[in-house]
């Protein structure tokens, strides 16, 4: 565990040394271009989404990198924000990388950046398994020579044989979806370029680096105009709440989502569902169809030619029906409390008051942490609860290994008590390492830019003090003040 968390905490506190001391490019003021293309925008921008906007101006245009989290609810205009975030590294000649955990939301996405950015000469391009091979090649080879102002992909943005001519600024939507391998190629891309992280419940470990400082936070709070919360019920699975569920939704001519995460049996599930409701038309998807099929039955599912869609977790990001306003969600106590709250997301994207049904197996006996999951996502039912949501996962969760792999504390000798014991253990001469010799990178402000940071500089420091042994100097006063134990 110890010589984990070393290996991990050096790996942290020089990713994070290199983005302090590293110069970053410093974007100019806003210009006509930028104003003229933000006036193009059709809606009314909540006081939310201003300040959101005007922070992220505000990172990018200091030399110093930006790492800013913007956590939103589904429809709270998340998207948007990052759209003239990318319009402004774009038009300055920087490349943008838009980074997305889904073939579908991916899709979605590159429609809406093409959509908003029409008239202007930005070359939008895509690569996920939806694009053919040689599309892929040429889009590949139009990055590496710059001709591509903004990719939007799934992790075939991360493959070694894509390289950047220009990187400026990368978005990474629903940063949760994504694992720990993926997380780490990411660091490669980050050391001196803008990060702009978009989710609705960020995962403990993310929500609570943002809290100590390492990531800067803003939140979008303020709901659409129109919009309702989501009637939500935790009930026992049954028949014929799926029955009267179904037939209400389509009695009033709208559709209905049924989550089934299993590809094995989700063929069996539509049949019932088919017998439960003859009249209701039953499609489904999951990731294990071809891209054909899959994107061909996403899309006669929008234009209204099912009523019913059984599908895996797919659905969770990027589709957006707002026809849709049933869901139901078959064993959810099997899932994840962020997850759930983004299946819920799902629908309500209409005037219509929208039901979500949760359910679980008759007479099962749930866990403590399921009932704790499932009493958290019936409580939190008001718009705009998605932050509410990640805190209470932090609760429930823990902060998780801060310099670990994992995203949540699984064990009392987590990085926390690691911390604790590291500091303590002195070096060998008996005095406790002075923070100037753990730094031995040639960045002529690292130890300025570290010392003048936040506190978690400071935990990190702790981490690799066993790992730096031989220490001669003894420490100034005034840095051993800035070291004390947590």
């Amino acid at each position: 565990m110890r010589s984990s968390v070393q290996d991990i905490a050096d790996d942290l506190i020089k990713l994070y040394a290199d983005r302090q001391a590293s110069p970053g490019f410093a974007f100019e003021k806003d210009s006509p271009e930028q104003q003229e293309f933000e006036a193009m925008f059709p809606y009314d921008e909540t006081p939310d989404q201003l300040r959101a906007i005007t922070e992220i101006k505000k990172d990018m245009e200091i030399s110093r990198p930006m790492d800013r989290l913007l956590c939103g609810d589904v429809g709270y205009g998340k998207t948007e924000v990052a759209i003239r975030a990318a319009f402004k590294s774009a038009i300055e000649g920087k490349q943008v990388a838009v980074l997305v955990p889904t073939t579908i939301l991916a899709q979605q996405h590159y429609e809406t950046f093409r959509e908003r950015f029409a008239g202007y000469p930005i070359n939008i391009q895509s690569l996920s398994r939806f694009r053919s091979r040689k599309e892929q090649n040429e889009t590949i080879k139009g990055v590496r020579q710059g001709t591509v102002d903004i990719v939007i992909g799934t992790h075939r943005l991360l493959s070694q044989d894509l390289i950047f001519k220009d990187l400026g600024l990368l978005i990474v939507d629903e940063e949760q979806r994504f694992g720990v391998t993926h997380k780490e190629k990411l660091k490669r891309l980050k050391t001196n370029v803008d990060v702009l992280t978009l989710t609705a419940t960020p995962i403990p470990r993310t929500l609570h680096m943002s809290m100590l400082g390492v990531r800067d936070l803003s939140v979008i709070e303020t709901p659409p105009e129109n919009r309702f919360p989501v009637q939500t019920y935790v009930v026992e699975y049954s028949p014929s709440l799926v029955r009267e569920a179904v037939e209400r939704e389509i009695a009033r001519g709208g559709q209905i989502y049924y989550l089934y995460n299993r590809v094995q049996g989700i063929q069996e599930m539509a049949a019932q569902i088919s017998m439960l409701v003859p009249e209701a038309r039953v499609a489904v998807g999951h990731g294990q169809m071809s891209e054909q099929e899959l994107e061909k039955t996403i899309l006669d599912f929008l234009d209204g030619e099912y009523d019913v869609l059984v599908s895996t977790s797919i659905i969770e990001t990027g589709v957006d029906i707002p026809n849709v306003n049933t869901l139901i969600v078959h064993d959810a106590d099997k899932m994840g409390l962020s997850q759930l709250y983004q299946l819920r997301g799902r629908v309500g994207h209409s005037n219509r008051i929208a039901y979500a049904y949760f359910t679980y197996q008759r007479d099962k006996s749930l866990t403590e942490v399921a009932e704790k999951r499932l009493q958290s996502i019936k409580e939190f039912t008001e718009l705009g609860s998605g932050f509410k949501i990640a805190m209470r996962d932090l609760a429930i969760r823990g902060a998780g290994n801060l310099l670990g792999r994992s995203s949540m504390a699984s064990s009392p000798r987590s990085a926390s008590t690691c911390t604790r014991k590291c500091w303590r253990r002195k070096s060998r001469n008996g005095r406790y390492p002075c923070l100037a010799s753990l730094i031995r990178w040639n960045h002529p402000g690292a130890r300025r830019s570290i010392l003048a940071s936040t506190p978690i500089y400071r935990r990190i420091t702790f981490m690799i003090v066993c790992r730096r042994s031989r220490f001669t100097k003894k420490p100034h006063p005034r840095l051993l003040s800035r070291m004390s134990p947590i």
